[in-house]
């Protein structure tokens, strides 16, 4: 890092870590939330980092947080694994769900003591229960292409397999990614998942390969592009020439960036009954999830409070 990079806060800050932070809506979104939420003289900054970047980086800014009276805590994006295998040791507690999934997208802390948050299965699920009807797998049969095995995977398939119920879950699951290394990380993570649910985990490193796999799930499927290309990287897992299943969802939890795979989505949606979704609502519980642990307040996932939250969101999107 460049010299004073990491600087001493004035005030009450909350750190965002990422790759390109500064291109975030967050950083116009924040003061609006911290006056509605009344939290006085605060501000949020970014440090972006290199995926997968080298160990003592991670430990550096982590060190930073820890040591700095008025750094209140952080939420980890591109970077989740990443920064807790690096980091493990600064760390004096671990969530449930950051020591079952070996990453974290939160930092927080109570006086000396920094804390690892895995945030994403909760607010993954909240999207998701967002972006699908009810009994949407028992009604449908629906397949889940989950294109990344990053952190924001395997929040996602704990969603999948540990909130079935009365067999609304999906008749099967696939995972692909380019590193063998990540797919047998998330392949051992969720062997500790008791499920039925027949899961695939695939290596493609070209994106035909992804078309193929695409092109063999059934109707009213939902692929996710959780690889980040689009928005840190430019491109897409898939090729123009991908064909999506009929009646199925569409989603790309990136919201922002050139969104190629969005493109390729749109491109057929009237032609497949594709419904589609970009990665706002993830945005919002992913950043509300971390507020609220920073800061440790109560902030509702539901009702008058949220819809406030939600609709400030909504006002300053790009």
């Amino acid at each position: 890092m460049t010299k004073n990079y990491y600087e001493p806060a004035t005030k009450p800050m909350l750190y965002f870590i990422g790759v390109t932070t500064s291109k975030s809506s967050i950083m116009n979104l924040f003061p609006k939330w911290a006056e509605h939420l009344k939290l006085g003289d605060c501000e949020i900054k970014g440090f972006d980092l290199k995926l997968h970047d080298e160990p003592a980086i991670y430990l550096e800014c982590v060190e930073f947080i820890k040591n700095d009276p008025l750094s209140k805590g952080a939420l980890v994006t591109n970077h989740k694994i990443d920064l807790l295998t690096a980091c493990l040791d600064q760390f004096d507690f671990l969530n449930e769900h950051a020591e079952l999934m070996g990453e974290i997208s939160c930092i927080s802390k109570q006086g000396e003591k920094l804390f690892g948050h895995a945030k994403d299965p909760i607010s993954s699920g909240l999207a998701l229960n967002k972006l699908l009807p009810e009994n949407y797998w028992k009604k449908t049969g629906g397949e889940v292409m989950c294109i990344g095995a990053g952190g924001a995977t395997i929040a996602i398939l704990y969603n999948l397999i540990k909130h079935r119920q009365n067999g609304n879950h999906p008749s099967r699951i696939v995972v692909t990614d380019i590193s063998q290394a990540r797919l047998e990380s998330i392949k051992q993570i969720h062997s500790q998942i008791d499920t039925n649910i027949p899961i695939e985990f695939q290596l493609c490193r070209e994106p035909e390969v992804n078309d193929a796999l695409a092109m063999n799930l059934k109707p009213h499927s939902l692929i996710i592009n959780a690889t980040g290309l689009g928005k840190d990287k430019p491109g897409s897992p898939f090729t123009w020439g991908v064909q999506f299943p009929q009646f199925s969802i569409v989603w790309e939890l990136n919201y922002r960036g050139e969104l190629i795979f969005l493109d390729q989505a749109e491109a057929q949606k009237k032609e497949k009954n594709l419904i589609i979704h970009d990665g706002w609502v993830y945005f919002i519980h992913g950043w509300i999830q971390v507020i609220a642990e920073v800061f440790h307040l109560d902030i509702p996932t539901r009702g008058p409070s949220f819809e406030k939250l939600s609709d400030l969101a909504r006002s300053i999107r790009k």
